[in-house]
């Protein structure tokens, strides 16, 4: 029997999908022997694969080359599983493997073990579960499990830092002029002012003898920005990006930053987060029961002037405290003149299940409540800073997934 090398590679991937225990039956079909359909290098690819996802064999016997009494304790072999997913899988789905290998398989040596550890690759999930293991982690593994955090900390600043600069800069204290030209800057309210002595009857139309364009200078702490984050379990994406995102606006003289973190407490770590947010990140507790009502009665403080203060709820609305008073405290907050968003998540990975009667009830007060990326999260900001309407950004931003 012959086989198309189409038809082959076929049987191949059917191979890898599927496992060991389809080799002989895929074999059959191909007409080859047992097995053949594998070469060594993708032996060695399904080896490391099945080491997480068969759970008809335990794992990777290292000596032998076939499936069999799992990783185990050893670092040096956890080492070279390592280096094989590596080796054959792209970077993200080298992410998903890493997690799935402590979610599945409760391979906790890879976050125990310094030599370990320092060959994960760093990324938000990896963090997340170190965020979750606070105070399980060996001393001999804290220094490797920092740099891993710092390494996506500087990672996601990289990503965003400029693009929330910008946003912030163009949109505040926009009130003294510069000769330098930029469309964006245009004052047109006194460009047009001071020019209508210019305006020609004849063709209907004002020909300006000069522009004018607003400057970069920015007064000190002229907004408050407060980041009110849930951080029960299912939030962990969002702790992350927007302890980062904190940092980043702590950063900007313009902006009176404060970070509060709850679950069933108040954390106020705004001083660690303008600092070191690493530091902010080991200092977060994932999980427990939350508190929405109580965080913001505490954030309250911090609103001095109402009409020059963005509150921006992060949280899947699941209230644990007393939801009537909650929601009457989000009903003033808006009175007041406070600018409020609620973000039922700031993640990549979309919007996680979240409380819908709550959701539409901040809606009916003029809150937009939806999830967003933190590559949009500079464009929600400039916008909220220069007063457009909140529920047109949510509408732009949001798209579907707008509550």
């Amino acid at each position: 029997m012959t086989i198309s090398n189409n038809r082959k590679q076929e049987l191949t991937r059917w191979r890898l999908i599927l496992g060991q225990s389809a080799e002989q039956q895929l074999e059959g079909m191909s007409g080859t022997a047992a097995g053949s359909l594998l070469d060594d290098e993708l032996r060695l690819m399904d080896e490391a694969l099945a080491a997480i996802y068969d759970d008809t064999a335990g794992g990777i016997e290292v000596e032998s080359g076939r499936r069999g009494a799992g990783l185990g304790p050893s670092a040096p072999r956890l080492a070279k599983w390592l280096g094989d997913i590596r080796r054959f899988f792209p970077t993200d789905v080298v992410s998903v493997i890493q997690a799935d290998a402590i979610e599945r398989k409760g391979l906790t040596q890879l976050l125990y073990e310094p030599e370990t550890l320092a060959q994960v690759k760093p990324d938000i999930r990896m963090v997340a579960t170190l965020m979750s293991l606070k105070g399980r982690i060996p001393e001999k593994t804290k220094d490797t499990a920092r740099q891993l955090v710092s390494a996506v900390v500087e990672e996601i600043k990289k990503r965003l830092e400029n693009d929330i600069r910008r946003a912030v800069t163009g949109a505040l204290n926009r009130r003294k002029h510069s000769p330098l030209p930029s469309l964006a800057g245009t004052d047109w309210k006194t460009t047009i002012r001071r020019n209508l002595k210019h305006y020609n009857q004849e063709r209907g139309i004002l020909i300006p003898e000069r522009f004018y364009f607003f400057d970069r200078a920015r007064r000190s702490k002229e907004w408050t920005v407060i980041l009110d984050i849930d951080q029960s379990g299912s939030m962990a994406d969002s702790v992350i990006y927007a302890s980062v995102t904190g940092s980043i606006f702590a950063s900007l003289p313009s902006l009176d930053t404060r970070v509060v973190l709850f679950d069933t407490e108040v954390v106020d770590l705004s001083e660690q987060c303008a600092n070191d947010p690493v530091d902010m990140l080991f200092g977060v507790q994932l999980g427990g029961g939350t508190d929405i009502n109580k965080s913001v009665a505490y954030c309250e403080q911090y609103i001095v002037e109402p009409r020059k203060t963005l509150f921006i709820l992060i949280s899947d609305l699941y209230e644990g405290g007393n939801q009537a008073q909650l929601l009457r405290r989000m009903e003033a907050l808006v009175e007041s003149g406070v600018k409020v968003i609620s973000l039922l998540a700031l993640s990549d990975t979309g919007v996680p299940s979240y409380d819908e009667g709550v959701a539409k009830r901040l809606a009916k007060m003029g809150i937009p409540c939806f999830g967003c990326t933190p590559d949009l999260l500079p464009e929600l900001v400039e916008g909220a800073l220069k007063g457009n309407d909140l529920n047109e950004l949510a509408a732009k931003i949001g798209g579907s997934k707008k509550a």
